[in-house]
């Protein structure tokens, strides 16, 4: 039986913990708010982007004229699988749920033959594939020192990207990222961005409608595809962020919780304890005057 001195230290360490955890769901909470308010404002931004370009990608379709980023390299040998997790931990299941899906499909694609590699956006996903995937993770891009997400740092990515396309190292591009649903509800998320997959223009819009561009459609793409794809890089870093912070909370939230739950067990042991510490005292003291 440990004695009463290891179960106050064993109290007081259990008590500092719940003070840590409380602190950083109130950090996350805080955070949290922001990150939303980010994440959804990009959402109809992203969403538009998309329609205008399915719109004038329909009119360009399997003609000469289509750009690389859209009409793709014409194989479907090798996939690029970009994972956007976080750089920390203590956010619940919110990295291993990205890392999962993005392993399914790493699973799947060397099932059927196929080559991949991993371009990972945070340290928590590379080091989640590196144990099982390690050969394949090509760069792991570190937000590690970014405060506050922006325009930047998803330029940064969708640099790598292109580039990496129009050396001819891969064929088709997926985005792995978390969209932000609610604090309890993070959704794993997989997005082909190149070649993009655009939804039919009559279920967006309602009706399809035509319009004459100015000028060609084919330039018009071949400015907006790259940028469309750093606007989507940015949409999922900012679910990310969101998602993140939102887990946190909820993860936070739990382990306040049961350190509470623990406090309360270690503080009745120990009293309980201590009492029977104080009643064999008591008994000896007795037993020992009645001998006199």
């Amino acid at each position: 039986m440990a004695s009463l001195k290891d179960m106050r230290v064993r109290l007081a360490s259990t008590k500092a913990t719940q003070k840590i955890t409380k602190a950083m769901q109130m950090v996350a909470a805080s955070k949290l708010r922001r990150a939303q308010v980010a994440a959804e404002a990009a959402r109809p931004f992203a969403e538009r982007m998309d329609v205008v370009l399915g719109n004038i990608a329909s009119a360009v379709t399997g003609s000469d004229s289509a750009p690389r980023l859209l009409a793709g390299t014409g194989a479907d040998k090798v996939h690029l699988l970009v994972v956007c997790t976080a750089e920390r931990g203590l956010c619940g299941a919110f990295n291993s749920s990205i890392a999962r899906l993005a392993r399914e499909r790493a699973n799947a694609l060397l099932a059927q033959g196929k080559d991949i590699k991993i371009l990972c956006v945070g340290r928590k996903g590379a080091d989640q594939l590196r144990r099982q995937f390690g050969k394949y993770i090509i760069e792991v891009v570190e937000m590690r020192g970014v405060k506050q997400m922006g325009f930047a740092q998803a330029q940064l990515v969708a640099d790598k990207i292109v580039a990496r396309f129009d050396n001819n190292e891969f064929d088709v591009c997926t985005l792995f990222f978390s969209r932000f649903k609610s604090v309890i509800s993070q959704i794993p998320t997989a997005l082909q961005v190149i070649p993009p997959v655009f939804e039919p223009v009559a279920a967006t819009t309602g009706a399809a409608a035509g319009y004459e561009y100015e000028p060609e459609e084919g330039e018009i793409l071949s400015d907006l595809l790259p940028r469309n794809l750093a606007v989507q890089v940015f949409r999922a870093l900012l679910e990310n962020a969101a998602s993140e912070q939102g887990a946190r909370m909820s993860a936070m939230d739990n382990a306040t919780r049961n350190a509470g739950e623990m406090i309360r067990k270690q503080t009745l042991t120990y009293n309980r304890t201590r009492q029977a510490m104080i009643t064999k005292e008591l008994i000896e003291i007795i037993s020992g005057a009645e001998a006199l």
